[in-house]
């Protein structure tokens, strides 16, 4: 593990890089943003590695950068969808380092998924009346 100030060093060069395009952005795959697998030192890195693109690319770039549809596939770790906690993990952790405003789609995706699940279920006429029946002798008991 790195000391700070060399954490801060390796993330600075990689910001560097990537926004000069010297590598390519689906490097980003590496990086899994979730509870589970990340540590103080991978936020660190994550925190500074971020600030820095904003800082030369601007929020409007970056997020231009990772909401491209052919590079989605690389960031699935970053900015992950697979599920409700990881999506909050990355949400809660961007929005606590000044940088919210990358997390927008994820925002999108975790209102459209808690949406879908709170839906309310849809009955056919026969099983709706089975419902009230049911419910009607429970609530006279």
């Amino acid at each position: 593990m790195l000391e700070t100030n060399k954490l801060r060093n390796v993330a600075m060069f990689f910001a560097h890089i990537l926004h000069s395009d010297a590598i390519p952005w689906t490097v980003l795959d590496r990086i899994h943003l979730n509870e589970e697998e990340t540590n103080s030192s991978k936020r660190i890195f994550v925190k500074i590695l971020f600030k820095e693109l904003t800082e030369y690319l601007g929020m409007k770039k970056v997020n231009e950068r990772l909401q491209d549809p052919e590079m989605t596939e690389f960031f699935k770790y970053l900015l992950p969808k697979d599920n409700p906690k990881n999506t909050r993990f990355a949400i809660n952790y961007f929005t606590a380092i000044g940088l919210g405003g990358l997390t927008v789609d994820l925002r999108a995706h975790l209102k459209k998924k808690t949406t879908q699940l709170d839906k309310p279920i849809s009955f056919d006429s026969s099983d709706s009346s089975e419902m009230t029946e049911s419910c009607s002798s429970s609530d006279s008991d």
